[in-house]
C-alpha cells in the first residue's frame, strides 16, 4: 500500500476534532442511534431462557457501537437515513458482536469492555452458540427485506476478515512478519468491515456505485487508522482494556515492533526476538521491549503512518457536500487517531 502524505495542519485538524468525544459525534444522528437500538434489541430476541439471559447480558455491554454510527453517517452524508440504513446498521452490529464472542473463545479472554466475558461466565460451548445465532439472525433480517446488496458486501467482510485472521496466526507462528504484510492483515481483519460500514451506509440511502465505492475507500482508511491506533494502545499504560504488551504475549507484531526491528543492529535484534519467541514473557521482558520500540522511533513512525491514513479519509471527505452528517464523520477520523481507549 502506498504512505499517503501527511501535513502539520492535517495532523492539527485532527487533534482539534480528535478532543471531541464519540458521545459528542453521536449526537448529529442522536435520534437515529436510538431507532438503531430498537431495531438491534428486537432481531436479539430469543425464546430460549438461557439464550435470552445471555443476551440480555450483551445488550447492558453495548460498547461505543462506532461501527453503527459510520453507518448511518455515511448514509446520512450520502443522501439520508432510510429503514434499510437501520437494517444495515443491526446486521452490522449482530456481525461484530458474533465475531466479539468467537474472539474470546479463541483467546480464551475472561474479560470484555471490563466486564466478564459470555465465555468466563456461561462456558465455551454457549459462547460458540451464541455467536452462531447471532450471525444467523443477521442472515435472516437481511434475507426478510431482500437487502442483498447489503448482505453481499458484509459476506465479503467476513471473508475478509477471515483470512486476515488467518493470516496473522500463521505469521505469529512462524514470526516472519514485514510491514507489507502487516499492513494486509490490518486491511482484512480490521479495515473490511470499517469500510463495509460506510459502503452500506451509502448503499441504503440509494447511492450509485461511484458514491459507494468512495465511502467504502473512506472506511478503509479509517479502518487502517483505527488498527494501528489499538496496537499503539498495547504499548501505553492507558489501553484500551487490555494489559500492556498483550499483542507481544501473543507473539503478534505489529507495526511499532517490525519497524523497529528493521531500524535496529543485528545483534539488538536477535536480542529482542528471543523475547517475543519465549512463551511467557515477564514483566521485565515486556518492559525492554517497549523501550526498545520507544528507542528506535516504533511508536513515532506507526503515529505518522495512523495520522496520514486518517488524513486521507478525511481528504476523501472533503469531496462530499459539505454536511453536518459529512462534518461529524470528519470529527470521528480526528477521535480515532486520538482516542486512549
Amino acid at each position: 500500500m502506498d504512505e499517503p502524505a501527511v501535513t502539520d495542519s492535517a495532523l492539527q485538524v485532527a487533534q482539534q476534532r480528535g478532543s471531541k468525544t464519540l458521545r459528542d459525534i453521536q449526537a448529529a444522528i442522536g435520534d437515529e442511534l436510538n431507532e438503531f437500538r430498537r431495531y438491534f434489541r428486537e432481531e436479539i430476541r430469543s425464546r430460549s431462557g438461557l439464550l435470552d439471559k445471555v443476551l440480555q447480558y450483551i445488550l447492558r455491554q453495548k460498547g461505543k457501537q462506532i461501527r453503527p454510527t459510520l453507518v448511518l453517517l455515511s448514509a446520512k452524508a450520502c443522501g439520508g437515513i432510510t429503514e434499510k440504513s437501520y437494517r444495515a446498521a443491526a446486521l452490522v452490529e449482530l456481525l461484530h458482536t458474533a465475531t466479539l464472542v468467537h474472539d474470546d473463545v479463541v483467546d480464551e479472554s475472561e474479560t470484555r469492555r471490563a466486564a466478564f466475558s459470555i465465555n468466563a461466565l456461561w462456558g465455551n460451548k454457549v459462547a460458540v452458540l451464541l455467536g452462531d445465532f447471532l450471525l444467523s439472525r443477521g442472515l435472516l433480517l437481511a434475507l426478510r427485506y431482500h437487502d442483498y446488496e447489503i448482505l453481499r458486501i458484509l459476506s465479503e467482510a467476513v471473508r475478509r476478515m477471515s483470512e486476515g485472521e488467518l493470516m496473522q496466526v500463521d505469521k505469529a507462528r512462524r514470526l516472519d512478519i514485514d510491514e507489507e504484510s502487516y499492513l494486509r492483515i490490518i486491511s482484512d481483519k480490521t479495515a473490511s468491515l470499517l469500510s463495509a460500514c460506510t459502503a452500506c451506509g451509502a448503499r441504503s440511502a440509494e447511492a450509485d456505485a461511484d458514491a459507494v465505492r468512495h465511502m467504502q475507500e473512506i472506511g478503509e482508511q479509517l479502518g487502517l487508522a483505527f488498527q494501528i491506533r489499538d496496537d499503539l494502545l498495547d504499548y501505553s499504560s492507558g489501553g484500551i482494556g487490555k494489559p500492556v504488551g498483550r499483542d507481544l504475549q501473543k507473539k503478534q507484531l505489529t507495526l511499532p515492533l517490525i519497524h523497529a526491528l528493521g531500524a535496529a543492529e543485528n545483534s539488538r535484534r536477535r536480542q529482542i526476538m528471543r523475547i517475543v519467541r519465549k512463551g511467557k514473557k515477564s514483566r521485565e521482558d515486556r518492559r525492554r521491549v517497549v523501550s526498545f520500540v520507544q528507542e528506535l522511533g516504533g511508536i513515532a513512525y506507526a503515529e505518522k503512518r495512523m495520522e496520514a491514513y486518517a488524513e486521507q479519509a478525511r481528504s476523501l471527505l472533503l469531496e462530499l457536500e459539505p454536511t453536518p452528517a459529512r462534518g461529524a464523520l470528519e470529527t470521528l477520523a480526528g477521535y480515532i487517531v486520538t482516542r486512549r481507549k
